[in-house]
């Protein structure tokens, strides 16, 4: 059984920047495609970057790319996301999330098995 457990979050102002780390225990993120959502208050959970098995090949979404940067470290079997120029709508729960399934749409939640416990940003304007 994978557990994913996220760290980094806080409170920052618009425009600086956090990094976010999910480290893995019980599995290798090696063997998994794994990626970032987040929750906003009274909103769904949505995705925000994933990055394929072997660290190749990353997605955004659309309202993050160019600022957010997903990257992975084997070694530490650690994921991390690099969050720049924060604004105050990136305000969310983030969460990191583990898929079994390589090839399913990478931007649907219900595809990644393993999640973990989120951790809270928060961008002041």
């Amino acid at each position: 059984q994978v557990q994913l457990v996220e760290s980094g979050g806080g409170l920052v102002h618009a425009g600086d920047s956090l990094r976010l780390s999910c480290a893995a225990s019980g599995g290798t993120f090696s063997r998994y495609r794994s990626g970032w959502f987040r929750q906003a208050p009274g909103k769904e959970r949505e995705f925000v970057a994933a990055i394929s098995w072997d660290g190749t090949i990353t997605y955004y979404a659309g309202s993050v790319k160019g600022r957010f940067t997903v990257s992975g470290d084997n070694a530490k079997n650690t994921m991390y996301l690099q969050m720049n120029s924060l604004k105050p709508e990136d305000t969310a729960v983030y969460y990191c999330a583990a898929s079994r399934s390589p090839s399913s749409v990478v931007s649907a939640a219900t595809n990644y098995d393993y999640w973990g416990q989120g951790t809270q940003v928060t961008v002041s304007s």
